[in-house]
C-alpha cells in the first residue's frame, strides 16, 4: 500500500477534479504490475495496472492492492471493479473508501459480490491524506482551503505604501521560496486574492518557475475598480472576478456577481464547488487572509519567513494551528500549520 501512495503522487497537478489513485498487482510474493492515475480522462491506476502484467494468467492467482476504492459506475472511462472481476483476481485491498456518491462502497459491494475476498482500511489514514483535497471537497462540500503569506522575523507581511509604490511586491523572502510557491501552485486548483493585493503587487499568479499547469486566478473586486491592463488579465489563464455588478464571460476572464452583504466566502466557494474545483490557495491581502482565519474556513496555512526586518507596516495574520512541518530554504524558512478544531 505504501507503493500505491507513492506512484499515486505521480498524478499531483493532474487528475483533478478525479482523486491520485496508485495500484499494484502482486503474485507469488513479486509485483508483476503496477500503474496509478495519470491524467484526468485518462485510464485508472487499476487499468494500467492491470495492463502492464506480462501474463494475464497471473491474474488469476493475484492480489490487487489500490489506494482508493475502484469505481462502480460509468464516468469517463469504464468501472474499474467490473475490470478487476472480468480478470478474476481472487482478492483486493483498498486503502479507503470513496466519499464520492456514486462510488461511496458500490465498488466493495460488486467485488465481494463476485465472490472476491476484499480488504478495506489498509493505512487508511495516509490514503486519506494523500487524497485531503478531494475527500474535503465530498465530505464538506467545498475547495481544500491553503492560506499562503510570508512574513518578516518581525512579523510583518508588507511596508506601508503609497500608489507611488504600487505595481510591484514587496519581496520578502529570496529565490527557493519563490520556486517553492509555484511548486505549490502548480499542485492546486485556483488561487484567490483580493483587490488592494493586484493593485499594489500587479501579481501573475501563474506558475512561472515551476512545470506544471497555472491555476484558475480570483480575485474580489467588489466595484470593478482594477485596470485591464494588470497582470490578473493578460489571458494566460482562466481569470474569475468575483464582484457586485455584473456577470459576463470573455474568452479567459469571467466576471461573477455575487451579493457582497451576505456570506462572501461561502458564496464563492460554492462556485469554484460548482466547478468542480477541489482547492484553493488565499495569497492575501491581510483583510482576505483574516477573513478565511476569522470564519474558521482553512484547512492549511502555509507561512513563509523571510531573514528580514521591516520594524514597522502590516502585521501578518495570526493563525493557531498545529505545526505539520518546518523546511529551511536557504535562508528563509517554510511553517506549515493544519487547522486542528
Amino acid at each position: 500500500m505504501n507503493r500505491c501512495i507513492e506512484l499515486a503522487r505521480l498524478g499531483a497537478g493532474n487528475v483533478a477534479p478525479n482523486p491520485m489513485v496508485g495500484c499494484v498487482i502482486v503474485s507469488q510474493g513479486k509485483i508483476i504490475g503496477e500503474g496509478f492515475h495519470q491524467k484526468y480522462g485518462g485510464a485508472h491506476a487499476e487499468v494500467n495496472a492491470i495492463n502492464a502484467v506480462s501474463n494475464p494468467e497471473f491474474l488469476t492467482k493475484s492480489t490487487l492492492y489500490v489506494s482508493l476504492e475502484p469505481c462502480a459506475h460509468f464516468g469517463l472511462t469504464p468501472p474499474c471493479s467490473d475490470l478487476i472481476v472480468k480478470n478474476q483476481i481472487p482478492r483486493v485491498v483498498i486503502g479507503t473508501t470513496d466519499p464520492f456518491s456514486e462510488v461511496a462502497g458500490k465498488g466493495i459491494e460488486k467485488l465481494r459480490k463476485a465472490g472476491i475476498k476484499v480488504e478495506v482500511g489498509i493505512l487508511e489514514k495516509e490514503c486519506r491524506e494523500l487524497n485531503k483535497r478531494f475527500f474535503t471537497f465530498h465530505e464538506k462540500k467545498r475547495p481544500y482551503i491553503i492560506l499562503k503569506w510570508a512574513q518578516t522575523l518581525d512579523g510583518f507581511i508588507d511596508m506601508e505604501r503609497n500608489r507611488e509604490n504600487f505595481g510591484e511586491p514587496t519581496w520578502i523572502t529570496g529565490d527557493l521560496a519563490l520556486r517553492m510557491v509555484h511548486k505549490i501552485r502548480s499542485e492546486e486548483g485556483a488561487i484567490l486574492v483580493g483587490t488592494n493585493t493586484v493593485e499594489k503587487d500587479n501579481p501573475s499568479l501563474t506558475v512561472r518557475h515551476w512545470a506544471g499547469k497555472n491555476p484558475v486566478r480570483a480575485v474580489l473586486d467588489k466595484n470593478l475598480r482594477l485596470s485591464p491592463a494588470l497582470n490578473m488579465f493578460d489571458g494566460s489563464s482562466k481569470t474569475l472576478v468575483f464582484n457586485a455588478k455584473k456577470n459576463e464571460v470573455t474568452e479567459s476572464t469571467e466576471w461573477i456577481k455575487i451579493d457582497y452583504e451576505h456570506e462572501v466566502l461561502i458564496q464563492i466557494l460554492n462556485e469554484f464547488h460548482h466547478r468542480n474545483i477541489l482547492s484553493v490557495i488565499a495569497e492575501g491581502g491581510k483583510q482576505l487572509l483574516e477573513s478565511f482565519i476569522h470564519q474558521n474556513l482553512w484547512d492549511e496555512a502555509h507561512v513563509f519567513i523571510g531573514n528580514k526586518f521591516f520594524y514597522s507596516g502590516i502585521s501578518a495574520p495570526k493563525i493557531q494551528g498545529k505545526i505539520f512541518k518546518s523546511e529551511l530554504l536557504n535562508t528563509d524558512w517554510l511553517k506549515v500549520f493544519f487547522r486542528t478544531c
